[in-house]
């Protein structure tokens, strides 16, 4: 929804793969989400990896459902006529997968200098985006940046110290983190202070009324899309709470990325070694972030340098109202509300 509806971004497509819930949930929930939020028509969804690079696949339907999705409300259905026309085709009707997608969108949005570089953006296990680095080198110059949500400092979710996008597949994010292209990467440290507390939950419902009711309700949904959204948030609040202890609300993680590359300056950050722990029996998916820089690195991005920029601090507030801003444009065009 931000990176459709903030106008310094051109959303060029959607790539999926597998993480909170397996490929074929990601992709289908990616494609209602397009239409939900009324996505320019040629704006597609293009599935990706099934798995990660040589691990096994894991998903978490204990955070976020069975299907990727918990608890939501007033999405189309999958098989919807809408729906499925938001996949990318072939001729033959053979989808487009996340390679070809990715590849064709930055060759020709660069054009050999004489376009645009594309920021690549990863809220999941980054095994499409390691595949591209592998398969596409001679792209890599089409790439402004890689941002990812994902790794933390001294913290983990799925492990004492490992988060749940790099520990499906640290291989992949040890890949990116060697390529030549600047890395940013938005750690838990980070995405746990953007918490969408009762406050910001009313605001979401209703911005004309954004209090709770006598009896301490949240308000009532403005519109169907507010109501699909609060459906979201209403789940993943309830998991968070019984799994990990947040009591004041979830965290929102992912949009954390859009919003970076939108409006950096709402962020502080700090350039660093960054290393993925591939082989430790406590620490695998580790991100090892070299913060005395006892690494002797150059100037460079990738192999030899400060590969990574990682963020520090967000302005929370204003976070949260570039996030409901965007709520607000939604809520003109989305044909949920209709």
């Amino acid at each position: 929804m931000l990176a459709i509806h903030l106008g310094n971004i051109n959303l060029l497509g959607v790539s999926t793969v597998h993480g909170n819930a397996s490929a074929a949930c990601s992709a289908r929930n990616a494609a209602r989400c397009l239409h939900a939020f009324a996505a320019p028509k040629n704006v597609f969804v293009f599935p990706g990896a099934v798995k990660p690079l040589i691990r096994k696949a894991k998903h978490d339907p204990e955070i976020h459902g069975e299907d990727g999705l918990g608890g939501v409300v007033g999405l189309p259905s999958p098989d919807s006529t809408e729906v499925r026309a938001r996949f990318a085709v072939h001729e033959d009707g053979t989808p487009v997968h996340a390679l070809e997608g990715m590849s064709k969108a930055i060759r020709d949005t660069w054009n050999k200098g004489a376009g645009r570089k594309v920021t690549v953006i990863s809220c999941g296990p980054m095994t499409n985006v390691a595949l591209f680095v592998s398969v596409y080198p001679e792209l890599l110059e089409g790439v402004e940046q890689f941002v990812f949500m994902g790794g933390a400092v001294g913290l983990g979710n799925r492990s004492p110290v490992a988060e749940f996008n790099i520990i499906c597949d640290p291989e992949a994010t040890q890949i990116v983190l060697d390529a030549p292209v600047k890395t940013v990467m938005m750690p838990l440290n980070v995405t746990h202070m953007a918490i969408a507390t009762k406050d910001v939950h009313c605001r979401l419902r209703n911005p004309s009324n954004p209090s709770l009711t006598i009896s301490g309700d949240l308000p009532p949904p403005l519109t169907n899309l507010r109501h699909t959204l609060s459906t979201l948030i209403t789940f993943f609040a309830d998991t968070y709470r019984s799994t990990f202890g947040f009591e004041d609300g979830p965290p929102l993680h992912d949009a954390l990325t859009v919003a970076y590359v939108s409006q950096p300056e709402l962020f502080k950050s700090q350039r660093y070694r960054v290393d993925v722990e591939l082989h430790g029996a406590h620490t695998a998916g580790e991100t090892v972030v070299d913060v005395w820089h006892y690494r002797s690195c150059d100037d460079s991005w990738g192999v030899d340098g400060k590969n990574c920029l990682v963020a520090e601090v967000v302005e929370v507030d204003r976070f949260f109202d570039v996030l409901l801003g965007c709520v607000a444009q939604c809520d003109k065009v989305s044909p949920l509300n209709l």
